[in-house]
């Protein structure tokens, strides 16, 4: 006989079914009025009962579907560890903060040493070398791909130089090649933020295999989403555990939420200047934080991973009719180009605006219910945020002045329609149609 919790949680996850066709009915588009978000969320009933699954669980932190998802996502990417995180901004957070640990050695950052990054990009890229007491090192982009302009990077080397960190801006692989081989020739620590490049690929690799930590972010904007949530990826033996401690308050012990003696030594330590046979549980080897996500957000998450290559291919395909929509505009935008040996994964469509009237250009299609974003803090050492912190900057940031200024992009995600995709296309030819006064 079927056990009667069993069969109230087939019954409750049909009504989840029955729920979300009822609710979330797909409505007709109509032009102007129906709105294009530039992202969003792309789900059906699976992710609505995976999350009633994990609610009836009351396994109110990290669990069974946790494990599941790090170990799926870590296969995914082709990396050897995957610790979730409860932001993309976490994952940066810890990824940096890992560097500091004295396990490291001669190699971890100190206090003034410097990190290697972009002026045009995601606050949350720069803030944790800011947070860590290190000295962050601005380099230009360049226009077009918008990834760091690798033929800086000599000039922004000096005897602090430590690490690199930058992301694969709106998925667009930056040169690999020529980072990595500057990273080795200089014995430097290379982050890869990921957070809007899940499924990009390199030579044919996947990001987030080339550098010795990697981010991602599944916010609702992204790739994937699980409400909140991000990720840190290695292929370094011995990483995880450094993550997982920077993560869980900074702990000593590795054992999973619920479970003890993993070591089989739990009262049996002697570290720093505690008592011999202090509970290894509470046993504190570095200055951490408490930034762990739940099992409810990782069953949603489950639900999006088995989604996610006809996600990667939908965005694909709508980046492909946009740039072929809009190629013949070529007077008035300059058009994305990935990088050379790149396989993106679009998060976005860049337009850089020639004329000069990109905030008219944004506005226009604003009041057609079409969403735009700017690329991120534009110049970010103009934000009000930066003013007075300590850093270097090389050369004056032309191009990241002029993505400030002249750069925004559109959405490709996978809830786009054709319909949508060509109205946007059509609004974008009658704006530059028009006279120049508008």
């Amino acid at each position: 006989m079927e056990n009667p919790s069993e069969s109230l949680r087939r019954e409750i996850g049909q009504l989840v079914s029955r729920y979300y066709q009822s609710a979330f009915e797909p409505r007709p588009f109509v032009r102007g009025q129906t709105p294009i978000p530039a992202s969003g969320k792309v789900f059906d009933e699976r992710e609505m009962q995976t999350l009633i699954e994990a609610c009836l669980d009351f396994w109110l932190t990290a669990g069974r579907f946790a494990a599941e998802f790090e170990a799926e996502l870590a296969k995914f990417v082709g990396c050897r560890s995957a610790s979730l995180v409860n932001s993309g901004s976490s994952a940066n957070l810890l990824a940096l903060s890992v560097l500091t640990s004295p396990e490291l050695g001669e190699r971890r950052l100190k206090t003034g040493d410097e990190v290697i990054t972009v002026a045009s990009g995601f606050p949350t890229t720069v803030n944790p070398i800011l947070q860590n007491g290190l000295t962050p090192v601005f380099v230009d982009v360049r226009l077009g791909t918008y990834d760091i302009d690798a033929a800086q990077l000599p000039a922004a080397l000096s005897d602090r130089t430590r690490a690199i960190m930058i992301a694969h801006t709106l998925g667009n692989p930056f040169d690999v090649n020529a980072v990595t081989q500057f990273a080795r020739d200089h014995n430097l620590w290379l982050i890869e933020d990921c957070c809007d490049a899940l499924g990009s690929r390199f030579d044919g690799k996947m990001c987030g295999t080339f550098g010795d930590l990697a981010t991602l972010s599944f916010y609702p904007a992204h790739h994937i989403t699980m409400g909140e949530g991000g990720a840190v990826l290695s292929n370094r033996p011995g990483m995880r555990r450094l993550v997982n401690s920077f993560r869980d308050w900074g702990r000593d012990c590795w054992c999973d939420p619920g479970k003890e003696n993993t070591c089989g030594k739990r009262f049996d330590w002697q570290l720093g200047q505690l008592p011999h046979g202090f509970d290894h549980k509470y046993i504190y080897s570095h200055i951490g934080y408490n930034l762990k996500a739940t099992d409810m957000q990782a069953a949603v998450g489950m639900a999006q991973l088995q989604k996610l290559p006809g996600f990667i291919e939908a965005r694909k395909n709508n980046f492909a009719f946009l740039f072929e929509a809009l190629r013949d505009l070529a007077e008035f935008l300059a058009l994305p180009k990935a990088t050379e040996q790149s396989e993106p994964s679009w998060f976005g469509f860049p337009l850089a605006v020639r004329d000069g009237r990109r905030d008219d250009l944004v506005k226009f299609l604003n009041s057609r219910k079409i969403g735009t974003r700017l690329l991120f803090g534009g110049n970010l050492l103009k934000q009000p945020a930066y003013q007075g912190i300590s850093f270097r900057q090389i050369g004056s940031l032309p191009n990241s002045d002029f993505v400030m200024r002249n750069v925004f992009w559109i959405g490709v995600y996978p809830g786009l329609t054709p319909e949508m995709l060509a109205f946007v296309a059509e609004s974008i030819h009658e704006f530059f149609k028009a006279p120049a006064s508008r």
